[in-house]
């Protein structure tokens, strides 16, 4: 399992005006997390931190390509992913999130960054997620097109209900 706490940022310790920060992940970090869907991938995250007066303001870049399954044939397919992410982080009396801007207990002063680093490469993943096209597993394909084919030539079969027949005539 990897160790999660090697994206706590000590934003107290932080002495330089700018730091830079460099991570590589690969499934042990997909694992670490709970409750997290992508479970495998091979990402390279790199930002900073820049330090102000009141406030910190993180920016990271991610690339890399994440291992989920193609939504037409189910066999694990390689995603690329490229997604920035921008924090405004400031210590105050508790912990907070309001949009994009974060809080943190100044008695703590640490920022847990592996799960805002999880979420920025799961809000990159498509909504639809499939293999380019001739790249899908054929039998499942086979049996697809066979059921998809099987579906429409029943539902062409049956008489459409007067009452919606109707509606066909209207002009939108």
């Amino acid at each position: 399992m990897c160790n999660l706490e090697r994206f706590d940022i000590d934003l107290k310790a932080l002495t330089d005006e700018n730091t830079s920060l460099s991570w590589e992940l690969d499934s042990q970090f997909f694992q670490s997390l709970e409750g997290a869907q992508v479970q495998d991938g091979s990402l390279h995250v790199s930002g900073s931190i820049r330090k102000a007066v009141g406030f910190f303001e993180l920016q990271l870049h991610t690339d890399g390509t994440v291992r989920i399954p193609c939504d037409r044939c189910l066999e694990m397919m390689d995603q690329p992913i490229e997604t920035d992410l921008r924090l405004v982080v400031k210590l105050g009396c508790e912990y907070q999130e309001n949009d994009d801007i974060i809080t943190i207990d100044e008695n703590e002063g640490v920022l847990h960054l592996a799960w805002f680093i999880y979420e920025s490469i799961i809000l990159a993943v498509p909504i639809q997620h499939v293999h380019q096209p001739g790249d899908c597993n054929d039998a499942m394909m086979r049996v697809l097109n066979e059921h998809s084919a099987a579906r429409s030539s029943d539902a062409d079969a049956k008489e459409i209900d007067p009452r919606w027949e109707a509606l066909k005539n209207l002009k939108v």
